[in-house]
C-alpha cells in the first residue's frame, strides 16, 4: 500500500510599489526611515479574472506595514500584516522585526531578524474533480498554522543610494499533515531571497526633478522575478514612473505628496498574453518624524521612492 504526498505552497507576493513593502520583504529595513512610518498597500492583480466556473479567483494583496527607530536598543522595530489571497486559498501572514544600525563612514547598516505567523486556508469544496466524488480531493475548508524566520540587510548610503538582501520563511516550516484516501496533503512556507538597490539623482540645473532608478529581484529558487523601476518626483508634490517586471508586465505609476502622506497608484499590463487583464495597485503612506540621533549623516528616506 502506498500513499501520495502533495505539498501546498505559495509563491510571495510581488508588488510594483515594491519600495513601500520593503519593511515586509526585509527585516534590516525596520526603523531606517525618518521616524515612524505606516504604509498600506493594495493589489487586484489580473482585476476581473475567473475560472471555467465564473468564480474570481485573481490575487487579491492587503498589506499593511509600520515601523520605527528606537533609539534606547540601536536600531528600529517593525512589523507587518498581510492578507494573501490566491483562487480558494487565502493566507493571513504577521510579521515582527527587529534591526541593529550600525553606523560607518560610508553610511548606515541595519542588520535584522524577524518572527512569522502565517495563517493558510484553502477552501477544497470549491474544487471540481474531473470524476464527481473523487476520494483523493478534500471536500471542506482545511487550514493550518506555521511559524518562520526572517533574516535582512538594509544598508543606505550616505550618497543618496541604497542596497538589500534578504530572506523570508528561511525554515521552510511545514503545517499540519491531512490526510484522505491514502493521500497526504501538507502546507509549506515558501523560502524567499530579495536583493534589492535603488539611488536618488537630483538633476543640479533643475533641483525641483528627482530621478529615482531601482532594482528588486524577488527568487524563491525555483522562479525568479526581475523589477526594474524608474521613479521621477517633482517638487515634492507629485511623482510619476514605470515599472518593468521581466516576461511579465509593464506597470505605469502616478502619485502626489500632501505634508507627510504619499498616495500612489499604478495599473500593470500583462505582456504575457492579449488575453490577460489588467492588474491595479493602491498605495498610501506616512511617516510622522522624531528626532533621532543621526551624526549629522543626511539621506533620503527610501519608503518614499
Amino acid at each position: 500500500m502506498s500513499a501520495a504526498v502533495a505539498t501546498y505552497g505559495q509563491q510571495a507576493p510581488a508588488f510594483t510599489q515594491y519600495s513601500a513593502a520593503y519593511m515586509f520583504v526585509n527585516a534590516g529595513y525596520a526603523g531606517m526611515g525618518e521616524g515612524i512610518c505606516v504604509s498600506a498597500l493594495a493589489r487586484q492583480q489580473w482585476a476581473g479574472f475567473k475560472d471555467a466556473e465564473g468564480n474570481k479567483v485573481s490575487p487579491q494583496d492587503f498589506l499593511i506595514n509600520a515601523d520605527a527607530p528606537v533609539k534606547v536598543i540601536h536600531g528600529g522595530v517593525g512589523g507587518a500584516i498581510i492578507q494573501d489571497k490566491l483562487g480558494f486559498e487565502t493566507n493571513v501572514a504577521i510579521r515582527l522585526a527587529y534591526a541593529y544600525h550600525l553606523r560607518i563612514s560610508a553610511g548606515t547598516l541595519g542588520m535584522g531578524v524577524g518572527v512569522n505567523l502565517i495563517n493558510r486556508n484553502i477552501d477544497f469544496s470549491k474544487f471540481h474533480p474531473v470524476q464527481p466524488n473523487d476520494p483523493v480531493l478534500l471536500s471542506a475548508k482545511e487550514g493550518a498554522m506555521m511559524f518562520d524566520g526572517n533574516i535582512g540587510f538594509f544598508f543606505r548610503g550616505n550618497s543618496n543610494y541604497y542596497v538589500g538582501l534578504s530572506a523570508t520563511n528561511i525554515l521552510e516550516s511545514k503545517g499540519k499533515n491531512l490526510s484522505t484516501s491514502g493521500t497526504t496533503i501538507r502546507y509549506q512556507t515558501d523560502r524567499t531571497f530579495y536583493l534589492m538597490a535603488g539611488y536618488s539623482f537630483v538633476f543640479p540645473n533643475h533641483p525641483r526633478f528627482e530621478i529615482i532608478p531601482s532594482l528588486l529581484i524577488q527568487s524563491d529558487i525555483v522562479s525568479t522575478q526581475y523589477n526594474v523601476s524608474a521613479v521621477v518626483n517633482y517638487n515634492s508634490k507629485f511623482w510619476g514612473g514605470v515599472n518593468y517586471r521581466y516576461q511579465e508586465s509593464i506597470g505605469f505609476m502616478a502619485g502626489v505628496y500632501f505634508k507627510q502622506f504619499r498616495f500612489g497608484y499604478s495599473y500593470d499590463i500583462s505582456t504575457l498574453s492579449m488575453g490577460i487583464p489588467g492588474s491595479h495597485e493602491i498605495t498610501l503612506s506616512y511617516c510622522f518624524k522624531i528626532k533621532v540621533d543621526k551624526n549629522k549623516t543626511k539621506y533620503k528616506n527610501t519608503r518614499f521612492l
